[in-house]
């Protein structure tokens, strides 16, 4: 019996109790670990990469804009060369190209040539000056003398004694001002001397331009690094084309306006109509601050020598040849020409005016003009397409590009590339001849 029982005892399994599982410690509060970024709405987080991103882009802008202040004596005489190597380099290609002169030749007699034509108009105009100022300062005295028998006999009833005073207060101001008139003086003789540097100098890199142009582009290229070099490349081709469009389209819209004034003038008897359209030519080239400036001019020469229904018929005509350049010369031709809003180039000379004044208001235009057509270029990696870049870098572009998804169609670029001749020993650009707005 006993040992059955210890057999069943045996048989018996006897499961003792386990140790309960150790819950694991909740974790203590650790401000360390609070993430602020992930916390914050996504709306403020993008708020806060755009800020400062633009932050940094406005302080760049800014420091570039003072470092070339620093330096306008070389900057302006250079901005200048550009916008008239734009105007003639059409001239120097189709001499060279066309005419088989040598390029150095072709820049000598176009640069010849245009120096001659600015001399001539300038002379004219100078020459009618002096004939016509002769007439204008007799009729200028007469309107004086009507002017100062109005003060006399006029409503004011004005004596000898108190116009006697007010001669003798303008020369005491004159006597307590002479050291500023002295140095605005200096100042003007220093200013004199730095246009003919300034002269000197936009002539001479006028020449290079026209000469080596593309040469100093390449230059420009090759310094960024070889896979940025298409793009750049396309894209400073672009802006330069933008820029030689926008050159003679302002040639034409202030030729159209020299006539318009200039006849207007004519037939309406205002004298010095001819230096006038000159002026009014030379004027368009700063968009609405030469507008104002040689319109008003016009309407005072009218008014000086015909009087005031002869001055309102001048202003008349003015505004008709303004509103018929700013509603469908501007819209029709220079729109098309440098793809730029009539509000953009109105806000462009604005800005240009407040930052650096006339200057400012010359280049603002054609500066933007370029910058639109650049980035217009690189965001929309037109490289890839452009028939000019792929003939340069075909190689580097099929290499460069992304793949596409579709592992049996080859993108664009790559097909483009291999139908186009490219160089197989070396990346580097060739150099071929550009057209006229790649110049």
């Amino acid at each position: 019996m006993k040992s059955s029982r210890l057999e069943r005892l045996r048989r018996i399994r006897v499961s003792l109790p386990s140790k309960p599982a150790e819950i694991p410690a909740a974790p203590s509060p650790d401000l360390t670990d609070f993430k602020s970024a992930e916390d914050m709405p996504y709306a403020v987080r993008m708020a806060a990469a755009w800020a400062w991103r633009f932050l940094i882009i406005v302080a760049a802008v800014g420091v570039l804009v003072w470092a070339l202040s620093k330096v306008s004596l070389l900057v302006i005489p250079v901005l200048v060369a550009a916008l008239l190597a734009g105007l003639l380099s059409p001239v120097v290609n189709t001499m060279n190209r066309k005419l088989a002169v040598p390029r150095g030749l072709a820049v000598g007699i176009t640069l010849i040539g245009f120096l001659a034509l600015v001399t001539a108009g300038l002379s004219v105009a100078g020459q009618k000056l002096s004939a016509g100022f002769t007439a204008l300062w007799t009729q200028a005295l007469s309107g004086i003398e009507q002017v100062q028998d109005w003060l006399f006999n006029g409503p004011l009833k004005l004596t000898n004694d108190d116009l006697q005073n007010v001669l003798d207060d303008a020369l005491v101001q004159l006597r307590g001002n002479a050291t500023n008139i002295l140095s605005e003086a200096i100042s003007w003789t220093s200013a004199i001397g730095q246009i003919l540097t300034g002269t000197l100098l936009a002539v001479f890199a006028l020449i290079f331009l026209l000469l080596d142009g593309r040469k100093i582009g390449l230059f420009l290229v090759n310094l960024l690094p070889r896979r940025a070099r298409p793009a750049m490349d396309g894209a400073l081709t672009r802006g330069w084309g933008s820029l030689v469009r926008y050159v003679r389209v302002q040639m034409v819209v202030a030729l159209i306006d020299a006539i318009g004034i200039g006849f207007g003038a004519f037939f309406l008897g205002v004298p010095l109509a001819m230096p006038l359209g000159v002026l009014v030519f030379v004027g368009s080239f700063i968009p609405i601050v030469g507008a104002l400036f040689t319109g008003a001019l016009a309407v005072l020469l009218a008014l000086v020598a015909n009087g005031w229904i002869n001055a309102l018929i001048m202003l008349a005509v003015v505004l008709l040849v303004q509103q018929a350049e700013s509603n469908i010369l501007q819209p029709l031709i220079m729109g098309k020409a440098v793809s730029l809003h009539p509000l953009a180039v109105v806000l462009a000379v604005a800005g240009g005016t407040m930052l650096a004044g006339i200057p400012g208001a010359l280049f603002a235009v054609p500066l933007l003009a370029v910058i639109n057509a650049v980035a217009k270029y690189l965001s929309g990696r037109a490289w890839e397409t452009d028939e000019f870049v792929i003939e340069l870098y075909g190689s580097q572009i099929a290499a460069d590009s992304p793949k596409t998804s579709d592992p049996g169609k080859a993108s664009p670029a790559a097909t483009a590339a291999g139908a186009a001749p490219a160089p197989q020993a070396s990346p580097e650009p060739r150099h071929p001849e550009p057209t006229a707005d790649e110049e």
